[in-house]
């Protein structure tokens, strides 16, 4: 199995990962992994309008960072403008995008999901919520560049979330972890007469200096 073969085989597992843990509802996400270094990398990412389950190694999606596409014959998923700002910004690997209920409902809610849990620290600090575009334009990618800076997550406005991380499932992780933050606050928000604590900058700052060097280097307690 080649390199390339072997990252499409983890991809679609990750792609359908995201629907049995649902995150997805049909085939409303993306999910995206680069393969190689600098500027000559190859991005392989879930094709537009096709169902995780019906995927197989024929189906493979590749591009480049320009977002040519040199491999496969399925269109590429339209967030194809959101994965490629990401690697060309960061040094991400994967990156993760759903419609993951709880966090499209806080991103119709607030600026930025309140940080009511230390686990905010694992995304990089407080998660910011990108302003609102149609999808698969290069503004939408614009706006949720500005929401990542400093972060390794944000959600996206009446859309959903998106993360990245250094493997599949390091950003996976994220998108989980981002999803049960949001229900988490939805809950305590819910109750009424009730206003949920939340945690200071410093408090956050100092689970940011324990994960750097918590159990085996994936920074999750």
């Amino acid at each position: 199995m080649t390199e390339l073969e072997q990252a499409w085989e983890e991809l679609v597992a990750t792609a359908r990962r995201t629907v049995s843990d649902g995150l997805v509802v049909g085939t409303s996400g993306n999910v995206s992994v680069r393969v190689g270094e600098g500027p000559r990398s190859t991005v392989l990412v879930t094709p537009s309008g096709v169902p995780y389950d019906r995927l197989g190694p024929r189906d493979i999606v590749a591009v480049d960072l320009e977002g040519d596409q040199h491999t496969g014959t399925l269109v590429p998923t339209s967030e194809l403008p959101m994965h490629l700002a990401i690697y060309r910004r960061t040094d991400a690997r994967a990156v993760v995008h759903t419609h993951a209920v709880h966090a499209t409902a806080v991103s119709t809610l607030v600026p930025e999901l309140p940080p009511v849990h230390y686990m905010t620290a694992a995304l990089g600090g407080i998660v910011r919520v990108a302003p609102y575009a149609t999808y698969g334009t290069e503004e939408l990618a614009e706006n949720m560049l500005a929401a990542l800076t400093g972060r390794t997550g944000c959600l996206l406005q009446n859309h959903g979330t998106i993360t990245y991380g250094d493997t599949l499932d390091r950003a996976y992780d994220r998108t989980a972890q981002l999803e049960w933050m949001c229900r988490l606050w939805l809950t305590a928000h819910s109750v009424p007469g009730r206003t949920p604590s939340l945690l200071s900058d410093g408090q956050l700052r100092e689970v940011e200096e324990r994960l750097r060097g918590y159990g085996q280097g994936h920074g999750n307690a």
